[in-house]
């Protein structure tokens, strides 16, 4: 194993660093000795591409390893997020696609619970329908899904979020109306909605004074947690959908601050 040492071939670091960064995305986390022993390099080596990694944004270090799961400060990459918590992010969505009709024109935001949504309309026959996003996810999925109108909003391109992002995405979703929005969020606490990233705060709180009807998705992981930016009260939403591994305190939580919810089932029903 030691031919994917630095000084193996040129291509030998980035299919060595890939490799590692699907572990990492799979697991979660991995120490920095644990990358050593699995690739056989030094640990010297396995900082260098793991500093690498960090710089692309696929990957954060702390003392001793690395971490592809969020903190109160930053997102995780969107490679992690598509792979975190499908079944109940389907559930939610597949609650939020009865809320749709046809002839509707519909805001998702860059979200993989919002993708979810996506997946359902291309899969579904909820048309005709005009559907607005900046994920470009979303985007490739939807393109050749006749039946739908198609906005792509445009902005700075964001990799490690894979989505537009900017002033010129909150102008162009300031220049329009929709009739609902479904819009996600990395934590919600004490009657508001929060979000490590100011960028992308300002693209949500842009979404959300543009749509006639407001949907929170939230896995149940995000409820009793906060991060570095609010978002918005959760009485900006008109509803909040939610898996039913929410524990009865964190619904107890969304009561006491009058939120209306509903609890989605996870593996069929809502």
């Amino acid at each position: 194993m030691s031919s994917s040492n630095t000084g193996g071939a040129p291509q030998g670091p980035a299919v060595r660093q890939a490799a590692m960064a699907e572990q990492v995305l799979a697991d979660g986390s991995a120490t920095a000795a644990e990358l050593a022993e699995r690739f056989g390099v030094s640990l010297m080596t396995i900082h260098r591409d793991l500093d690498e990694l960090e710089r692309q944004g696929i990957v954060r270090k702390f003392r001793g390893g690395v971490t592809a799961q969020p903190s109160g400060v930053f997102e995780s990459n969107v490679q992690y997020r598509l792979k975190s918590m499908r079944p109940q992010k389907a559930a939610v969505a597949e609650h939020a696609l009865s809320l749709v009709e046809p002839g509707m024109a519909v805001l998702l935001d860059d979200s993989t619970s919002a993708l979810e949504i996506a997946r359902g309309l291309r899969a579904g026959d909820i048309t005709p329908l005009t559907v607005v996003t900046n994920f470009l996810e979303a985007i490739n999925l939807l393109s050749d899904r006749r039946g739908i109108h198609l906005m792509a909003l445009g902005g700075d391109y964001d990799p490690l979020h894979s989505s537009f992002l900017g002033v010129s995405c909150v102008e162009a979703v300031q220049s329009l109306r929709v009739d609902v929005c479904f819009a996600s969020t990395s934590a919600v606490f004490g009657g508001y909605a929060y979000h490590q990233e100011q960028h992308i705060v300002s693209v949500k709180r842009a979404m959300l004074d543009s749509a006639a009807r407001n949907i929170l998705l939230l896995d149940h992981t995000k409820l009793g947690r906060v991060a570095l930016h609010r978002v918005a009260p959760l009485s900006r939403f008109d509803l909040v959908l939610v898996d039913d591994g929410a524990s009865a305190q964190a619904l107890r939580d969304l009561d006491e601050h009058k939120v209306p919810y509903e609890v989605c089932a996870v593996g069929g029903g809502t």
